[in-house]
């Protein structure tokens, strides 16, 4: 499997944006059925979910990290740990800081991360990425392609298992 990162809101300052002011026109408690569907499953599942988030992150700098942590062997362990602390914990995933510890988590050498980022060393990877999804019209996450088929979106296991011809 290879993972092809999406830039999913990349207008999202640093500080991270209410998703008030991100989806101005939609009502407080009247989210998506996915979001009821999402948490049931997981629940299902024993996956651990947070409260309800009330902002949304910048997810770029996570993204490069991402494709140093998969350089270093490591790629699984640091994305596991970025679901779980924006997901799970709420964290802002775009501070350095915050990415810092996750890189620790992962088992990376956090004093590095300051240094991969302002470099840039893996921002045209990311760049690759994000040109590899505009082309390919991906609109969503997550989307998986398998073959010459595609599924985009929260969907129930039978799903995936039909996708990958099971």
């Amino acid at each position: 499997m290879r993972w092809t990162v999406f830039p999913l809101h990349p207008e999202i300052p640093e500080q991270g944006m209410e998703l008030s002011a991100l989806f101005p026109d939609r009502k407080p408690d009247s989210g998506p059925a996915r979001k009821g569907r999402i948490r049931t499953t997981a629940e299902e599942l024993g996956l651990p979910l947070g409260e309800k988030r009330t902002t949304v992150s910048n997810s770029r700098r996570a993204q490069e990290l991402g494709k140093w942590a998969d350089n270093m062997g490591k790629g699984d362990l640091f994305r596991k740990a970025v679901f779980h602390s924006y997901f799970v914990e709420g964290t802002n995933i775009a501070l350095i800081p915050v990415l810092e510890d996750i890189a620790s988590e992962a088992g990376l050498p956090a004093g590095q991360v300051a240094t991969v980022l302002e470099k840039g060393l893996y921002s045209e990877a990311v760049d690759n990425d994000w040109r590899r999804s505009r082309d390919s019209g991906i609109m969503a996450v997550p989307f998986f392609i398998y073959g010459d088929n595609a599924l985009a979106g929260f969907h129930p296991h039978e799903d995936y298992v039909k996708l990958l011809g099971r």
